[in-house]
């Protein structure tokens, strides 16, 4: 029992499970290594070179213009000589906050003045002087608290604020692991949004004195530039940096004759000053990443990340690996989908990424999936190994404990099978249609529900030692005192099949609750000889038994609409059991295909005394009945409508149908009372 369990494919579902909750909780060290692989990507593309240049305020600099930081004048001749060559828009990337010592900023702000110049400015804990915001017009502002935001900003004096002609945020924000892959495009502070450094750059470009954004409950939706157009971001306005947009650098100390209208970045990078940044290419200036996320945003290269995406990788996932641990039953085949999944893991998301720009995961997934099929061909080829040794438990996969039990014992009394008596027992659902009907398409709800039902008919059947032979469609047949001895056996098949209605009054109570309607189920139950053992093909058999008793078991099941009861019990089953439960007749019926009639019982639970004077009534009824007094038994049965707390009240509706069409029979006075059935 030990080798069984710890050699079931469940350990493959659970490892499914677990791989999927894993995946779905995405921890910071499952991210880093998904991050890592999109670096790959985004870095191994061909270089695209742009017309934007990074100008370098390096060693060589500093050696020939003095100690930094320089006068505010040297900033106003740089930014003069730049346009002098011909550069299409200088944004200077030295941050100044406080009064220049040398007090020249009044050379800096008239130059600015003359030279459109942007600005740098900083998200903070605090804020120093007052930036220049162009303003936002913002669609559906209520929802601003989801951008990212800052306490405070850090802008540059006053007197130079009013003369640039835009000012922008280079705050970024580096992923789990330290490096930064994703800058955000717009920043909050105090209720205002700035736009970062890019964004501003293009607003100036373009000539739009703002730029928009529309909001929803889950951030960012949409972010442009009027005259620029839509950029793609995510909810947090985050652009992927496409590192194959390529600047051109030079030092401030060896300037070309003609930037060509380039836009110039410039910013110091003398050791000591400036601190590099870690990003997928490595450490970078912070000019540089600008430079990049520049080019990416201009170019439209904008690389994306959908929303959907980590919900789709899950999905595929879970699809991917479930088809695999049912396809590895077949080895062979088995094992070629699980090439074919890990390939085309990767290759749909190297496709997606050269033709689309965009990232899905192409390393956890196929990760997950080759331990799922390590973990599933492992279980499955010791399993296979085992079973090599232990044919005799071959027929463990259809039959209950019990047969294995004893085909371990004797296998000849199921492969020869054996003739005995047994009480069977058939069920059949009731009010399935508009249980299905409540499910409209969702076929997995509907199945959801149809197995609880199965599960809460089933279990009295196992509590009673019992046999489930079959299942079919939403009906179940089962037997006692095979292959389980039970002495007892029509008492045990009569109580199990009450205590099968009981288990349904109990589903029902949870199915209501969940909205849905309630279902019903009728039952046969019937005592008789039946020949038991496997039976079918050979390839693919079961145990089964057969015999006239089943077939009338059947039978008497599909009557019990007819009579309006939940349970029809046979003649041989009451006769051995008339002291232990409270039956009623229903008729004498001639089952379809017979020409004898049954005598057929209905059984009542949690009886009550007034019960047994209905009784009484309810067998005179039947008396006139038989003795063609159709008017007699109409009156009682209008009489007894109410008895037995209504349990009766459509069979007694039914039967006064039932007199009123005898009336119209032309009946023989010798007539026995049998009703022939003309259907199933």
């Amino acid at each position: 029992m030990m080798k069984k369990i710890l050699l079931s494919p469940i350990w493959s579902i659970l490892v499914l499970g677990l791989l999927t909750l894993l995946i779905a909780n995405n921890p910071s060290f499952l991210e880093s290594v998904k991050l890592r692989y999109f670096d790959q990507l985004i870095i191994n593309q061909e270089p695209v070179q742009n017309n934007i240049y990074t100008v370098n305020i390096d060693e060589a600099a500093i050696e020939e213009k003095g100690q930094w930081p320089w006068p505010r004048g040297n900033y106003a001749a740089l930014i003069k000589d730049l346009y002098t060559r011909n550069a299409g828009l200088v944004v200077f990337g030295v941050l100044m906050s406080e009064n220049d010592r040398f007090n020249e900023d009044i050379i800096l702000a008239e130059t600015m003045g003359v030279y459109p110049t942007i600005l740098n400015i900083v998200g903070s804990d605090r804020t120093v002087n007052e930036p220049i915001n162009p303003g936002a017009a913002i669609i559906n502002s209520e929802y601003q608290d989801l951008i990212l935001s800052y306490p405070g900003i850090i802008a540059n004096i006053p007197q130079l604020e009013k003369f640039a002609i835009g000012s922008g945020i280079v705050n970024t924000l580096p992923e789990p692991d330290g490096v930064t892959r994703r800058v955000p495009l717009v920043i909050g502070s105090e209720g205002v949004l700035y736009p970062n450094l890019t964004l501003e750059v293009l607003r100036v470009l373009a000539g739009d004195p703002s730029f928009q954004i529309r909001l929803s409950p889950l951030g960012v939706d949409k972010l442009r530039v009027p005259q620029f157009g839509s950029i793609t971001t995510d909810e947090l306005a985050r652009v992927w940096i496409d590192w194959s947009q390529k600047s051109i650098s030079v030092s401030a100390a060896n300037l070309p004759e003609d930037f060509g209208g380039a836009v110039v970045f410039v910013a110091p990078t003398a050791a000591g000053i400036n601190n590099p940044i870690a990003t997928a290419a490595g450490n970078v200036w912070p000019h540089d990443l600008q430079a990049a996320l520049l080019g990416t945003v201009f170019n439209n290269a904008n690389i994306e990340r959908p929303a959907w995406a980590a919900g789709a990788e899950l999905l595929a996932f879970v699809v991917g690996g479930s088809l695999l641990i049912l396809l590895s039953r077949w080895t062979y085949v088995g094992l070629g989908f699980f090439v074919l999944l890990v390939g085309a893991s990767i290759g749909t998301s190297i496709y997606a990424f050269s033709e689309y720009k965009m990232l899905i995961d192409g390393i956890s997934i196929p990760a997950g999936l080759v331990l799922l099929g390590l973990v599933r061909y492992a279980v499955k080829f010791i399993d296979e190994f085992l079973q090599k040794q232990a044919i005799k438990k071959q027929f463990g996969g259809y039959a209950s404990p019990e047969v294995v039990e004893i085909l371990q014992k004797n296998p000849k009394l199921v492969k020869e099978g054996v003739k005995k008596e047994v009480s069977i027992c058939f069920s059949d659902l009731r009010g399935f249609t508009p249980l299905g009907e409540s499910f409209g398409d969702d076929v997995k709800g509907l199945t959801e529900v149809m197995n609880g039902y199965m599960d809460a008919i089933t279990q009295p059947v196992l509590d009673a030692r019992g046999m489930i032979i079959k299942y079919i469609g939403d009906a179940s047949m089962h037997i006692h005192n095979a292959p389980v001895e039970d002495l007892e056996h029509p008492k045990t098949a009569v109580k199990t099949a009450l205590n099968m209605l009981k288990a349904v009054e109990k589903f029902n109570e949870k199915l209501v609750a969940s909205g849905r309607p309630p279902v019903g189920m009728g039952a046969g139950v019937n005592t008789g000889l039946g020949y038991i053992g496997e039976m079918g093909s050979t390839k693919r058999h079961s145990y089964d038994v057969l015999g006239d008793a089943v077939s009338t078991t059947a039978r008497l099941e599909s009557q019990c609409k007819s009579y309006g009861v939940l349970l029809i019990i046979g003649p041989e089953t009451v006769r051995r059991t008339n002291e232990d439960f409270f039956y009623l007749k229903l008729d004498d019926l001639a089952v379809k295909g017979k020409t004898i009639g049954l005598d057929i019982y209905t059984v009542l639970d949690d009886v009550k005394p007034e019960y047994h004077e209905s009784k009484i009534l309810h067998d005179k009824m039947y008396d006139l009945y038989r003795s063609q007094d159709f008017n007699g038994a109409i009156e009682m049965c209008k009489q007894l409508t109410n008895s037995f707390d209504g349990k009766m009240r459509e069979y007694y509706k039914i039967w006064i149908n039932r007199c009123v069409f005898m009336k119209t029979q032309k009946l023989p006075k010798d007539w026995n009372g049998v009703f022939v059935a003309t259907s199933k």
